[in-house]
This record gives structure tokens, C-alpha cells and sequence, in this order.
């Protein structure tokens, strides 16, 4: 069944909380949306797969390789596979988070 969907409105902020929900999960991807409220975090990890992040509202910093870049509602930005990022909410902030699994040849 095809199905139209409001992105802002398929997950929902909680106080104090980053809550998250997978709309696909395939052997070759997955997309996830979030929602942080103001002041959460995921701290630095790594990655083995290049992830677009797009902002559907408010703002974040988001580090990678150590450098910091802010990112508003209607922005994306790229985290390179095996580079260390990091997130931190400035505001309640809501994003769709796609990765996309590269096969071995």
C-alpha cells in the first residue's frame, strides 16, 4: 500500500529525550527519523557506511572528524563512512537520518 507521510509529524519530541523510529530497514540501508530535545546528544562513534542527515526542524551542532557544522530545518549535510561525528540538539531538533550499505565487489 502506497501511503503519504508528514516527515515533522511521524515522530514526536519527549522532555529530555531523543526518541527515534526506522521507517525502512533493508540489507542495503535504512532510513530513521529523530527527534532530540534541546541539549541532547549521541556522543562520537563511527561509522562503516557514508549517512545523509536531513533536518526537518530546528537546529543541531554536528561534529565530524572533530570539526563543528551547524545545521538548521531544510539543510543537510553528509557523515563520511569511518570518520568520528558527533550530535548535540540547540534547539528541538528533528532529523531523517539515511544510510545507505555499500556492497563488496
Amino acid at each position: 500500500m502506497v501511503e503519504i507521510l508528514n516527515v515533522k509529524e511521524l515522530v514526536a519530541y519527549q522532555n529530555g529525550a531523543v526518541v527515534s523510529k526506522t521507517l525502512v530497514e533493508k540489507e542495503t540501508g535504512t532510513v530513521t527519523l529523530f527527534a532530540f530535545d534541546e541539549g541532547q546528544a549521541l556522543s562520537e562513534h563511527t561509522a562503516p557506511f557514508d549517512a545523509l542527515v536531513q533536518v526537518t526542524d530546528g537546529e543541531a551542532e554536528i561534529r565530524i572528524a572533530g570539526e563543528p557544522h551547524r545545521v538548521a530545518a531544510g539543510e543537510m549535510i553528509i557523515m563520511p563512512a569511518n570518520q568520528s561525528h558527533a550530535l548535540k540538539a540547540l534547539t528541538p531538533f528533528k532529523m531523517m537520518l539515511t544510510m545507505i550499505r555499500a556492497k563488496n565487489r
